[in-house]
């Protein structure tokens, strides 16, 4: 567990790290007997991690593209976030 514990503000911290930790630390407020302190800091570090996966999310839905068909035959792309 100790690979997934990183600082949450780190700009290296991939997607995937970050839901990792995210969930340990969820597990870790679930647990009895924690600590009004030790359930903030937790709290805290949970919502840096919601902030750094909504945005590597938003950065993926804005490079996706999709692809379609006219009724000629001619692929199309379309950005997958319309505005």
């Amino acid at each position: 567990m100790s690979d997934v514990k990183k600082n949450p503000k780190e700009e290296n911290m991939t997607f995937e790290e970050a839901m990792a930790r995210l969930e340990a630390v969820s597990s870790e407020l679930a647990k009895e007997g924690i600590s009004l302190e030790e359930a903030m800091k937790l709290y805290g570090e949970g919502v840096e991690l919601v902030r750094i996966c909504n945005g590597k999310l938003e950065v993926a839905e804005r490079t996706i593209k999709l692809l379609g068909m006219t009724e000629e035959g001619e692929i199309t792309e379309t950005d997958f976030l319309t505005e």
